[in-house]
């Protein structure tokens, strides 16, 4: 079994996005700019949102924080958007999930302009990555994506099986799994909560990509021998015996699945550090695409 290992492939990959960073400079260029947008306190959103500000410090970007209150209004924050999208000096922004309950999260994101947008998340760069056109690939997936070419884990010809449908991971995996090239090839089966025997489904994989949210879902009764596992799953458990009063738990039971596995990502340490790499990434695509312009 080999350990995918996200956190330094991610420390790897800001190591070289710095050498670009630095090589702009160097030649008088302005930076990479990126900026986010928190609305309301979640905490989890805020840790998230903190370790972005700290990534773009690590390679040399710039960024800003835009933080507005729980009760912004959808046409506020749409406001913002249009802002952002003006500012020539801004080259990527994000908005912050989830959003409160007043704010239509599908309307925010069609207000993003797609030459910004470097979560991926604009119709416009769902369709161009679903047609395989170059275009941002969200942070998730791009992550998985990298972390499978890096580690050279053959994906041709595999039946790879993704476990949830959202929009940010399993359904750009389903697409991406699947096209031509590396890494894809794939022949693919999505399945989601109404899958009737997913037992006998993931049994069947080569590689098992799982973005369910449910803590230890993934068996090792449920996999085959050598199979390749990548755990998106990213659940906060209680626990009375750690000092932080919970641990971070997978959606695979990671320590008998483990002893099946020929690749596995572990959690935390896996696909998590690699998105926030990636969005560094399609930060420093955004500003080259501006500057090719």
């Amino acid at each position: 079994m080999q350990l995918l290992d996200g956190k330094k492939t991610a420390e790897d990959i800001k190591v070289e996005i710095a050498a670009e960073v630095q090589k702009m400079k160097a030649k008088g260029e302005k930076v990479p700019h990126l900026a986010a947008i928190i609305v309301g306190n979640d905490g989890a959103s805020l840790t998230y949102v903190g370790s972005k500000v700290k990534a773009c410090e690590r390679v040399g970007f710039e960024s800003t924080l835009v933080k507005m209150p729980s009760t912004t209004s959808e046409t506020e924050l749409l406001r913002k958007i249009k802002e952002l999208n003006e500012d020539d000096n801004i080259d990527g922004f994000i908005v912050q999930l989830p959003l409160p309950d007043q704010i239509d999260e599908q309307k925010v994101l069609m207000a993003i302009d797609p030459s910004k947008d470097v979560d991926g998340f604009h119709p416009e760069n769902f369709g161009k990555m679903a047609l395989d056109m170059s275009t941002f690939i969200p942070a998730t997936p791009f992550g998985i994506l990298e972390l499978l070419e890096r580690y050279n884990v053959d994906t041709a010809g595999k039946h790879t099986v993704v476990i949830g449908r959202s929009h940010i991971v399993g359904r750009p995996m389903s697409i991406l799994m699947g096209r031509k090239g590396f890494p894809g090839n794939s022949t693919v089966t999505l399945t989601h909560s109404h899958t009737k025997n997913i037992t006998q489904i993931t049994s069947q994989a080569d590689i098992i990509i799982t973005a369910l949210g449910v803590p230890n879902y993934l068996k090792a009764e449920m996999v085959k021998d050598d199979v390749v596992v990548i755990d998106v799953g990213i659940t906060r458990v209680a626990d009375e015996n750690n000092p932080k009063g919970y641990v971070i738990t997978g959606d695979v039971d990671f320590e008998n699945v483990s002893k099946k596995a020929s690749f596995i990502t572990p959690v935390p340490g896996g696909v998590g550090p690699m998105t926030i790499a990636m969005l560094m990434k399609n930060t420093l695509l955004a500003r080259e695409q501006k500057m090719a312009k």
